[in-house]
């Protein structure tokens, strides 16, 4: 059974740090598409980043550029997010997404399995 399981959310203060985290099961990440998206209250879903694991092509959301990283582990079958200098409008629930055809994408659409997130609330 294919799985995706995010981790790390959590309260934090403005200029703090977060890592989430993305565990996969059932499947080998080899060839996909990692991304992270996250949705605000009365927000549509928003493309964070993406790391293409076949190739290392990383891809990041003109909001979080130079301050978010995404990175493989070294036990290969989870994907992290390093987030840093966070601030009061990166607060949303955070999303993993698996793209087995490996695209490279911040649509929705393309992506084939879906994490149930983790909240991120950025607030003093």
């Amino acid at each position: 059974q294919i799985q995706l399981v995010e981790s790390g959310g959590g309260l934090v203060q403005p200029g703090g740090s977060l890592r989430l985290s993305c565990a996969a099961s059932g499947f080998t990440l080899d060839t996909y598409v990692i991304a992270w998206f996250r949705q605000a209250p009365g927000k549509e879903r928003e493309g964070v980043s993406f790391l293409s694991l076949s190739d290392g092509q990383t891809s990041y959301g003109d909001s979080v550029k130079g301050r978010f990283t995404v990175s493989r582990g070294s036990g290969k079958d989870t994907v992290y997010l390093q987030m840093n200098s966070l601030k009061p409008e990166d607060t949303a629930v955070y999303y993993c997404a698996a793209d087995r055809v490996g695209r490279g994408s911040f649509s929705p659409n393309a992506y084939d399995y879906w994490g149930q997130g983790t909240q991120v609330t950025v607030s003093d």
